[in-house]
């Protein structure tokens, strides 16, 4: 039995060592963000893309995809998105799902891994005036120069953030250089620079492959997990509301503008609160405004009430009135970073906001004038107004004549502070005075009387 005994000690050291053992943890699977850059870029989008960033770096992602598929948009949000896509510390891909025209294709510029699904397109970054009546305007000669120099310098710049070639990025500005690399030409001079998929391959793009799954295969993050950032329908509607901040708050100022010009509450109150409405709605949706901004807004009009029906003249009350409502208009399209609560204020998200501010207010001007000038002339004015003339020589009295009590002495039924009652005879008759104070008892004469104001003065004799 000796013989076996250090062969037990040994099995039970062996089964029991597990017991006591530290567990050991499955490998980490690398996180990755997906977010989507598709329809036109501006403003509301690029809250999304701010809000995406923002959530991936709170999750600690190991690496951002933008998975593209856009027409292309406003150069700023374009910029804007390129000085954010800098400011990321992990990889950053570009998955071009279909188009990356334009603004889609400077952005994809600037970041440093580019990938393309089969039939995708990237290129055609020539900047252009649309007008507002659909189609392109066409610019004077040196304006066109100096927009498309400021757009090739910015492209430049953004392909060497991204590590890609600079004149390639040129080439898709500036129609007169082409873009030749050896033997092959990618683009004749007098063509903008279009690749497809295959075509981008080797020059600009890492590979093509059908989807992202099969594109972080190549990059290297097999078992890479995948979180998409989901964009909500109610942020889908507020990319369209905010599309049209100017109109809405033409409509909305000019609305309450004319309600209040106007007796009771009708149509133009209904509309203008309805569109006020719309632009808060939207601009919170998409990030830009907040219920603080709505708080201000509503503070600054009742100030501005207050000002204009109850306190006589204009000042303090009606000047701060006006300046909360512009604050909050203008801080309500004002972007800011998930979480703030003061905007991010900066030249070029400033500049969009006070365009947009500028033009409403400038529309709410022309609405009041026209309503000024030609409302009181129009057939649904004159049916909510009374036309018929009230004054005397209609037979009509404001109030009841009381000249006969001019001179009249009497007595103060009650204290007279300034308003009150007093007796002269058998009659008891609501009287005022000019601002003094007469005690219950006093001696009154009457010195005025309008309508059915009557003023009274003390008698210095006691009655």
């Amino acid at each position: 039995m000796k013989a076996y005994k250090p062969f037990l000690v040994i099995l039970l050291a062996v089964l029991i060592a597990p017991m006591f053992g530290t567990a050991v943890e499955p490998p980490k699977k690398p996180l990755v963000y997906q977010i989507p850059i598709k329809e036109q870029i501006e403003p509301a989008l690029l809250y999304v893309v701010r809000r995406g960033v923002t959530e991936a770096k709170k999750e600690k992602a190991d690496a951002i995809v933008f998975v593209m598929n856009t027409p292309g948009g406003g150069v700023k949000e374009a910029r804007e998105i390129i000085s954010l896509i800098g400011q990321i510390d992990v990889p950053v891909y570009t998955f071009v799902e279909k188009d990356a025209y334009s603004a889609g294709a400077i952005i994809a510029l600037a970041t440093k891994h580019i990938y393309m699904a089969p039939g995708g397109v990237i290129g055609a970054a020539t900047p252009l005036v649309m007008s507002p009546f659909g189609g392109v305007e066409k610019m004077p000669d040196a304006v066109e120069e100096k927009m498309t120099s400021a757009v090739a310098a910015m492209v430049r710049a953004a392909a060497e953030q991204g590590g890609h070639d600079p004149q390639l990025g040129e080439a898709m500005v500036r129609r007169e250089l082409g873009y030749t690399v050896g033997t092959n030409v990618f683009s004749k001079a007098g063509e903008l620079l279009t690749l497809t998929a295959s075509e981008a391959e080797g020059i600009l793009s890492e590979g093509t492959v059908k989807d992202v799954t099969a594109m972080l295969e190549k990059a290297g993050l097999p078992d890479a997990e995948i979180k998409t950032l989901e964009v909500t329908p109610a942020e889908r509607i507020a990319r369209f509301i905010a599309a049209f901040a100017p109109i809405l708050l033409m409509i909305g100022l000019g609305g309450i503008y004319i309600e209040i010009k106007t007796p009771g509450f009708g149509l133009p109150g209904i509309l203008g609160t309805a569109a006020l409405v719309l632009f808060f709605f939207g601009h919170h949706i998409a990030g830009l405004a907040g219920m603080e901004d709505v708080i201000i807004f509503i503070i600054g009009f009742t100030l501005l009430f207050i000002e204009v029906f109850v306190t006589p003249g204009f000042g303090v009350l009606g000047i701060s009135g006006i300046a909360l409502i512009l604050i909050s208009l203008l801080n309500a399209m004002t972007w800011k970073v998930p979480g703030h609560f003061w905007p991010a204020f900066n030249d070029s998200t400033l500049q969009l906001a006070i365009g947009n501010l500028v033009l409403g207010m400038t529309g709410t001007a022309l609405v009041g004038f026209f309503a000024g000038k030609y409302l009181p002339q129009s057939k649904l004015f004159r049916s909510m107004v009374l036309q018929q003339r009230t004054d005397k020589d209609e037979g009509f009295t404001a109030a009841h004549d009381q000249s006969d009590l001019l001179g009249k002495e009497g007595v103060a039924e009650m204290n007279l502070h300034p308003a009150g009652r007093a007796l002269f005879g058998d009659d008891r008759v609501n009287v005022i005075t000019r601002g003094e104070f007469i005690e219950k008892g006093t001696a009154v004469r009457v010195i005025e009387t309008s309508g059915s104001r009557i003023v009274v003065e003390k008698i210095s004799a006691e009655v």
